[in-house]
């Protein structure tokens, strides 16, 4: 980012010119004067001012540290009329991870599951007072009300991470949850996580690389095999779609042009949510699209192969991590009570120990004390979170409660409640599970195969954020039923 390295030279030159912000604001121009009021530097240990606390005659700012599913949910719901919107993410887009796992074999392209910030909320990219920062909240003055930021420069050698300030009336955290690796010796080094658009592309140039390699003349049936063996570790939702994806993919499209490919893929678990009718269906159709499940436990991972608890040693080519999520180290290292590892909330999604701080989505859970169970780590747990604070929120700010520590004796209305509408997943080749029971012990609708399928890609459809992304997504799936995926650009 050549502009931003610049524009941060030039901050510093007029800084150091200047001996407060007043007097060098008529010099710079609206959008460095605006760089300038969260960028200059006050003292010698690097800290840096940054948006500071809002006044009795401005609107109240609310400052939401995340964008996924919950807080871009908030943020499209919130009123901005009501309140200046701070976002703090080290993403500038919301994933729409449903459909992350079919831009790994080019069935959709990456723009189609990925929409920018400035688009869900247009305040932050329009309005004076509100913004996104690509930056990461290390930690929080709950007394002072303030978040401290270093900006995310990861693959910018020649730019220092940026410390800076963010003063809060009303504190939404939604930063979601990390890949749980179980201590696993070698799983972040090697393995690859189906978690963000970057690890989809990852996955997508070693899957091209390794069909490459094993063409070349002189490489081993003993490597080429190797190569052509992916193996995904985890048998959730996620690993299942990406294993039917994977299968449908290689059985389609590589053994047109690759007629040596032959796939084994690992899984560890079937999808143990779902109704067992359903887990016996997607285990048949998966063996018969030449997925092999192993029941087994890894040990240790090297950057060949796998260590399983027996001691049986599988090779791969790559490697697909998929075992759920956990607890972040931010989040850890925050001081306030936890539920199961995660921030504990009450039933207006509160955190009750701390004025004016709010958690939703994977990062939350409800409190012992509330008598609720902790909710399971779902895109829809989240969006429906998101969508209830933002008209809690809306109705504090219309009530005048928008401003810290103005919110005290505000009728907040009814509590959240979670209704689960149920659980989708695509196993490849037209086929799909559909549960639709509230739990695993409930009764209700379960359906597989092609009905399902076109269930779970219209229901998908449905929740795109943007009509720009439902067109692409739409002309990604009809490209591909009737042409099929273009190899060489996966």
């Amino acid at each position: 980012m050549p502009w931003f390295k610049n524009l941060i030279k030039i901050s510093k030159t007029i800084t150091n010119q200047s001996s407060s912000y007043k007097s060098i604001t008529p010099l710079a121009s609206p959008l460095l004067a605006q760089f300038l009021q969260f960028t200059k530097q006050y003292s010698t240990n690097d800290h840096v001012v940054g948006l500071e606390a809002t006044k009795s005659d401005q609107k109240p700012r609310i400052v939401v540290l995340g964008s996924g599913w919950a807080g871009c949910r908030l943020m499209k719901d919130i009123d901005t009329n009501i309140y200046d919107v701070v976002c703090v993410s080290p993403r500038n887009h919301m994933v729409f991870t449903p459909l992350l796992a079919s831009t790994c074999v080019g069935t959709l392209e990456f723009r189609s599951v990925a929409e920018p910030i400035g688009r869900i909320q247009p305040a932050v990219s329009t309005q004076p007072a509100s913004y996104f920062f690509l930056a990461n909240c290390n930690a929080i003055d709950f007394d002072n009300h303030m978040i401290q930021c270093q900006t995310v420069t990861e693959g910018v050698e020649t730019l220092e991470p940026w410390k800076f300030n963010v003063s809060y009336d009303k504190l939404v955290i939604a930063s979601g949850a990390h890949a749980l690796t179980f201590g696993i010796k070698g799983v972040n080094e090697h393995a690859t996580f189906l978690r963000e658009v970057h690890h989809a592309q990852e996955i997508r140039r070693k899957l091209l690389l390794n069909l490459m390699l094993s063409d070349v003349p002189g490489v081993s049936e003993e490597e080429k095999r190797r190569l052509l063996h992916c193996v995904v570790v985890g048998g959730g939702p996620t690993g299942v779609e990406f294993s039917g994806e994977l299968s449908d993919f290689i059985l389609k499209d590589v053994h047109q042009r690759y007629a040596h490919v032959k796939d084994y893929i690992h899984a560890n678990e079937i999808l143990s949510s779902f109704d067992d009718r359903l887990r016996v269906y997607a285990t048949n159709q998966l063996t018969k699209s030449g997925v092999r499940l192993v029941r087994g436990l890894v040990q240790h991972v090297q950057p060949d192969k796998i260590i399983l608890s027996d001691g049986t040693n599988v090779p791969y080519g790559l490697l697909v991590w998929s075992t759920g999520v956990g607890p972040s180290p931010f989040v850890n290292s925050l001081d306030i009570p936890k539920a199961k590892g995660r921030i504990g909330i009450d039933e207006w999604l509160r955190v009750p120990s701390v004025q004016d701080v709010y958690s939703i989505g994977d990062c939350s859970g409800f409190l012992e004390s509330t008598g609720r169970q902790v909710l399971p780590a779902l895109a829809q747990v989240a969006e429906r979170q998101g969508k209830y604070l933002a008209s809690l929120l809306n109705k504090v700010g219309k009530e005048g409660g928008g401003h810290a520590n103005c919110a005290q004796n505000i009728n907040l209305g009814d509590p959240f409640v979670y209704k689960h509408l149920g659980s989708m997943a695509t196993i490849g080749r037209y086929k799909a599970l559909v549960d639709l029971r509230e739990s695993k012990e409930a009764k209700g609708v379960s359906l597989a195969g092609f009905t399902s399928f076109f269930v779970w890609r219209s229901a998908y459809l449905t929740r795109v954020v943007s009509w720009r992304n439902k067109i692409y997504v739409l002309i990604n799936w009809l490209t591909t039923l009737v042409f099929g995926r273009d190899i060489s650009r996966i």
